[in-house]
């Protein structure tokens, strides 16, 4: 809105008279300023003043910029045209532009500075237009128009206000407009939320609010356009797309291992090979394999292969890496159980799994001094070694000797083949390790550390003369065994593990105390190490009472990605999103219509039976049967007497009963005792349900315990 000030145009004595600032106070030298800055040669600001003295009178918008501002006050408004961006704001949206903008810009300015040479050099301000204007092919007004858009900007910051102000998202005119503000609030709310609905469908339901409510809208694609001025996009992807598209807008980050040594780092992870495999028992499924890789060269260190990645398999490949190789500083695990387990990382404080506790026993890892670093949870950019399981789908399970075991890696891309073949273990580990041992060698590696070698010879060159810690045979034994906290027995020391008792004589010299037991989980049978808390060796403790079972790994997989909450984006998100699901969804409730009336049917269907034109229906008596009195009461009492007797409900079958079932039958069958046709057809469909498994993995756990009243 343009205002106008109390009074437009002044002769001289007016405005020394006003008092306002930046003026002269005489009209003497009121007349020195116009002359100096050559009022008088602009023909749309200065003018001859007609009647009874002549003189001359001048636009207020000539006046200095003080002068206006303190007219413009008094008119109720700061300025008298849209706001200017201040200096460096405008410089600042002059660099944004496009290039031929830029041209244009500073191909006014020097127009500019023509006409200002001319007057320096005595022409007057008007001769000097019109002539640049003649030189230029321009008109004399265009450049009349260009002057006034640096009117009260200093020379040096003259060029990006000359700039066309269309091409900016906020001009130097002032902001665009966004119609009702109620309907673009309601807009933002129905684009920016979970689901990434489409914009012109968000658009249309706003438009029905504000057609009920009266509301200011604008055109969709100008709502389009501005939504995009305005919202910046990483939170329109951040409330479209939730946490993973905004980790998605930001890149990886670029880690430097040129400083570092062979064997220096490592990294592990798991990975399930798109290949069914047949194993010794006759199982056929996608093999898991636990690989370890130097992060200094990426070679493939260790691996082991089982049907599910635990922490025995992680263990059995963390024990190959340090008899081949040896003992990392430090190493950055995944986040999954297999890798959080207590025998591995115990006493890390930073794991992602588990509750962390001050007794915790110390692990493999933190005893033998090796640091342990996480990865962050569902990001796999944080594990270089995701990088190599690439080449492990491609070369590996595309393996020709695995054709009709692939089974392609997503559900939509299996192969016309799928499931016509499953590989034999031995098959299978064979081609593994030859392929794992070619992507080893294979030369041309473009990392900083390699620069066109291999794996192979960029770590053996550094492993050469890096300082390498090897294991003891005490350190050996700390991989190869599980552990657990117990408390000893207060009056002879003894401990109880997997139904297992163990005891030796010195145990009775620290009873009561909680220790941290190691074990072989292969046979508990064997006997059981004893640690103290802090880590600290105190003795061996025989096995005296063995009804436990002998193998106690089990696989537990599990995943479950941890969001990384992003507080800034979600307070930038709660700002542009101010109207809730449920609050726009009853304002769409109310624009409904209301229920049609119903309609009264014109056709209705006859009614056949009494009255149709026949007379009434004939009544007849329905004829009773001849019975013997004596006859029926010796009926009565014979069904009585031989009446067969209420079948008992059957008792509710628990899960411990089921399982119950289930062990009494494997007993049997390792026993060869005989097992009866029904029963081996419910085991064999029992034993294929998840609640077998997870049962199953408990009573390895927890033995008979469970079955405790």
């Amino acid at each position: 809105m343009t205002v106008t000030p109390r009074q437009t145009w002044w002769t001289a004595a007016e405005i020394a008279a006003s008092g306002l600032p930046g003026m002269p106070t005489t009209k003497r030298r009121v007349n020195a300023m116009a002359a100096r800055e050559g009022w008088q040669s602009d023909p749309m600001r200065a003018r001859r003043r007609l009647g009874r003295g002549g003189g001359w009178e001048y636009s207020w918008e000539l006046f200095p910029l003080t002068a206006r501002r303190k007219l413009l006050a008094e008119a109720g408004t700061q300025d008298d045209a849209p706001a200017r961006m201040e200096r460096g704001e405008a410089w600042a949206w002059f660099d944004g532009l496009p290039q031929k903008d830029k041209d244009k810009a500073r191909h006014r300015l020097a127009v500019i500075e023509k006409v200002d040479a001319l007057e320096r050099g005595g022409t007057t301000r008007n001769l000097a237009v019109t002539e640049v204007a003649r030189l230029e092919g321009v008109s004399a007004r265009t450049i009349w128009n260009w002057r006034g858009l640096i009117e009260g900007i200093a020379p040096e910051d003259r060029l990006p206000y000359l700039a066309d102000q269309y091409r900016s998202a906020r001009p130097i005119g002032g902001d665009k407009g966004i119609g009702s503000p109620e309907f673009w609030e309601r807009l933002k709310a129905l684009y920016l939320r979970l689901g990434g609905p489409a914009f012109r469908q968000a658009y249309r339901d706003a438009a029905r609010l504000a057609s009920d409510q009266g509301w200011e809208i604008l055109p969709e694609r100008t709502a389009r356009r501005r939504l995009d001025e305005l919202v910046p996009r990483v939170v329109q992807v951040f409330a479209r797309e939730g946490e993973q598209g905004l980790a998605r807008c930001f890149p990886p980050q670029v880690r430097d291992r040129t400083q570092m040594a062979a064997l220096e780092g490592v990294n592990a992870d798991a990975h399930k090979i798109d290949v069914f495999v047949e194993w010794e028992d006759g199982t056929i499924n996608r093999p898991q394999i636990v690989v370890f890789q130097d992060l200094y060269s990426g070679k493939l260190l260790s691996w082991r292969v089982d049907h599910s990645p635990n922490k025995v398999a992680v263990m059995a490949a963390f024990g190959d890496m340090i008899e081949g190789y040896g003992i990392p500083r430090h190493c950055l695990f995944d986040n999954g159980r297999e890798f959080a387990n207590k025998w591995l990382t115990g006493g890390t404080p930073t794991r992602f799994r588990f509750k962390v506790r001050d007794d915790d026993p110390l692990g493999v890892l933190p005893m033998m001094g090796i640091k342990v670093h996480w990865a962050q949870p569902g990001h796999g950019q944080a594990k270089p070694i995701e990088r190599g399981f690439r080449d492990f789908a491609e070369i590996i399970a595309k393996d020709i000797r695995f054709a009709g075991a692939y089974t392609g890696n997503r559900p939509d891309a299996k192969p016309e083949n799928y499931g016509s073949h499953a590989v034999p273990i031995e098959t299978f580990l064979r081609v593994l390790d030859e392929r794992i041992d070619e992507l080893n060698a294979r030369p041309g590696r473009l990392s900083p550390t390699c620069q066109g070698r291999s794996f192979d010879e960029t770590f053996a060159e550094s492993y050469a003369s890096a300082p390498i810690r090897k294991a003891t045979d005490e350190q050996r034994r700390l991989w190869l065994m599980g552990q657990d906290v117990k408390k000893l027995d207060g009056k002879s020391g003894r401990f109880k593990l997997f139904d297992n008792f163990y005891w030796s004589p010195w145990m009775a010299e620290v009873v009561g105390q909680r220790v941290t037991v190691r074990f072989d989980p292969e046979d508990l049978h064997a006997g059981a190490y004893v640690y103290g808390l802090d880590g600290a060796f105190l003795g061996y403790a025989e096995c005296q009472q063995k009804i436990g079972f002998f193998d106690a790994a089990h696989a537990k997989a599990e995943a479950r990605q941890l969001a990384s909450f992003k507080r800034a984006h979600r307070a930038l998100l709660k700002q542009e999103r101010a109207l809730g699901p449920k609050d726009l969804a009853a304002e769409l409730d109310a624009l409904a219509p209301a229920p049609a009336a119903s309609v009264e049917a014109k056709v209705v269907r006859p009614e056949f039976g009494a009255g149709r034109g026949n007379g009434p229906l004939v009544e007849r008596p329905v004829p009773q049967a001849q019975t013997d009195p004596e006859a029926e009461a010796r009926r009565e009492s014979f069904v009585a007497e031989f009446k067969a007797p209420a079948k008992p409900e059957r008792e509710t079958e628990t899960k411990l009963d089921r399982l119950k079932r289930a062990l009494d039958i494997e007993a049997r069958l390792d026993r060869g005792a005989p097992v009866g046709t029904a029963e081996m057809k419910w085991f064999e469909g029992y034993a294929t349900l998840p609640e077998y498994r997870s049962q199953r993995e408990m009573y390895a756990e927890f033995g008979e315990a469970m079955f405790a009243k």
